[in-house]
């Protein structure tokens, strides 16, 4: 290699480059045109590359459009001491989901539409049900392996599904109505769920 010129890039990298692109194709489409009305040609071209190069990175439109869902509208995660009480993780989980949703605003139409598009498809909505249960077992693992279960208000798997409805509910309704959701809405919500009944 001659001095000033590059060093080779990995194959890898390319490729994730070219994912990266497509994935912004298929984004600023699905936001003109929706995603019924986006083809795997018109992202290729927004994308300058060719069909192949999306079948090489996607089976198919479908699986784009989710890794597209999965990019745009990525999960909340609450910071976390370890040793802290399961209190402290709601509080921490009500401010994460206030912050999100300043982050989460510019996309939620595309989220929305998204799902609108995806309960008209079975398949798609197959795969979306299938990535949404592998988070909440996740979740819902996590829980059970960091709190004991007289310092949870119900069982791991019904928790971590109250809680992940929560933070999508308060997310859209504060986009919709942000005057109706204040921040203290959103704690009290979460703070609720530490409390014991007694």
């Amino acid at each position: 290699m001659q001095a000033g010129e590059n060093p080779p890039r990995a194959k890898g990298d390319k490729r994730a480059r070219t994912r990266a692109r497509l994935l912004d194709a298929a984004l600023a489409l699905t936001r003109e045109k929706g995603f019924e009305q986006t083809t795997v040609q018109d992202i290729a071209e927004r994308a300058g590359v060719s069909t192949g190069s999306i079948y090489g990175n996607f089976r198919n439109r479908d699986e784009l459009f989710m890794a597209l869902a999965e990019r745009q509208w990525g999960p909340i995660r609450p910071a976390y001491r370890p040793g802290a009480s399961f209190a402290d993780l709601m509080e921490a989980t009500a401010a994460a989901t206030v912050a999100a949703i300043a982050e989460r605003e510019p996309g939620a139409v595309g989220a929305l539409t998204f799902r609108a598009y995806a309960l008209r498809r079975p398949e798609v909505r197959a795969r979306y049900r299938e990535s949404t249960a592998r988070g909440l077992e996740a979740g819902a693992a996590w829980l059970a392996a960091t709190f004991p279960a007289e310092e949870l208000p119900m069982a791991p798997e019904a928790l971590v599904r109250v809680i992940h409805a929560l933070m999508e509910g308060f997310t859209f309704q504060r986009v919709l109505t942000p005057d109706l959701v204040p921040d203290e809405v959103v704690y009290a919500a979460f703070r609720s769920l530490a409390r014991r009944p007694g």
